[in-house]
């Protein structure tokens, strides 16, 4: 982390490049040796960055998505939205109306604040779910700080190679 402040903003089209490379990047930080490097390779990182160009370049947009941005880098971003999606219910009736798609940050900005600041922008107070890895401790840890708990959802993610999921809600 350099020592530039952070900025907290609304995603706009121009932030897909910032989003999908922190997208991989985070990845590669946090599921090394838990997922395939098929995830987090050089195509995967083109895939990311068409799927955040086409998110981003939606109206009106498919929910409420936050960059974090330090000096002129994406060091973070967050997606919130309906929960009606298949990649919300993964095939389990959705707990709450409202989803967290998505938090990633880089492994620098870990302790910073940053993951709060994003978390506040596209969800605020309101009731949400989310998965996350059941292995994910750090990040299992900081959604309890936000005020969620497990419940009895869990899956093994065919999308991640059979990755056990567990629900959290608040």
């Amino acid at each position: 982390m350099n020592g530039s402040p952070l900025r907290v903003r609304l995603a706009g089209p121009a932030d897909a490049d910032g989003i999908a490379a922190v997208h991989i990047q985070s990845w590669r930080e946090t599921y090394s040796g838990l997922i395939s490097d098929r995830f987090t390779d050089a195509e995967a990182l083109e895939m990311r960055r068409r799927m955040w160009a086409s998110i981003l370049a939606r109206e009106p947009p498919p929910g409420v998505i936050a960059v974090a941005v330090r000096g002129r880098r994406v060091v973070g971003f967050a997606f919130a939205g309906a929960s009606d999606h298949p990649d919300a219910t993964k095939g389990i009736p959705a707990a709450r109306p409202l989803h967290l798609y998505s938090i990633y940050l880089l492994a620098d900005e870990h302790g910073t604040g940053t993951g709060s600041a994003l978390l506040q922008e596209v969800l605020g107070d309101r009731p949400a779910q989310l998965w996350v890895v059941s292995t994910n401790h750090r990040a299992r840890a900081f959604y309890e700080r936000h005020g969620f708990s497990t419940d009895d959802a869990t899956l093994d993610d065919p999308d991640l190679d059979g990755v056990v999921e567990v629900r959290m809600v608040r």
